[in-house]
């Protein structure tokens, strides 16, 4: 919805294409540099879909794991898929595509506002993501709550306490500000995702004389391994 909107949209695909490109340049460097060039295709195709289809982590982890997946899949396909998001890209540029039924697109958006909470809580609590956690890990999740909640606002006009005009308002803000925050924050990994494992396999493939060279930053060259 006007030129905000479009100002996101575009600085969100730049940024997310220029993350891409490093990504791919410094793993294209790493690779010259590597003194063991033989890499398990198979095996990295299998651990990135183990971790964009984390079922054994669902697993393994439990609630934790099923809350971070519930939360990716609302947040990723209800902006995609809500029928009033496809009729205001039919309105502008002519583009559509199916919609989720209205119905759905509403349980899953209560289920990316509980999970947003419930994702923070379980960061809190749990020691070892309590230790690792930035402040961004607590805060991206609660704001995204914002516009999911005045998006259902707008949406249900009898659930709506508050004038739909500043609601609608703030929806819009709040989701601009979201999709230009995607490529400066942690939620870049939406795209980035796929490259993990390849640049954890590059990171293990050294050049010949790396261990020398990491001895001697060290100042430990002479030391024994």
């Amino acid at each position: 919805m006007g030129p905000l909107f479009w100002t996101a949209l575009a600085f969100m695909i730049l940024g997310l294409l220029r993350h891409v490109g490093l990504t791919l340049w410094e793993g294209a460097k790493a690779y010259q540099k590597a003194g063991d060039k033989v890499f398990p295709v198979r095996k990295l195709v299998g651990t990135t879909l183990h971790w964009l289809f984390p079922v054994m982590r669902v697993k393994n982890r439990g609630l934790f794991s099923l809350t971070t997946v519930l939360f990716h899949i609302g947040v990723i396909l209800v902006p995609l898929f809500l029928a009033g998001h496809i009729e205001l890209w039919r309105k502008g540029v002519g583009l559509s595509w199916p919609a989720f039924p209205n119905g759905l697109s509403t349980t899953l958006t209560w289920i990316v506002i509980a999970t947003s909470v419930a994702v923070v809580v379980q960061r809190l609590v749990a020691k070892d993501s309590r230790a690792l956690g930035r402040f961004q890990d607590y805060v991206i999740p609660l704001f995204i709550v914002v516009p999911f909640l005045t998006g259902f606002l707008v949406m249900h006009p009898a659930s709506n306490p508050f004038p739909r005009d500043p609601v609608l308002l703030l929806h819009v803000l709040s989701a601009d500000l979201l999709i230009f925050m995607v490529p400066l924050t942690k939620l870049s990994h939406m795209i980035l995702m796929p490259f993990t494992q390849l640049v954890s396999e590059l990171a293990w493939h050294f050049p010949p004389d790396a261990g020398s060279r990491v001895g001697v930053t060290l100042g430990k060259e002479n030391e024994p391994i």
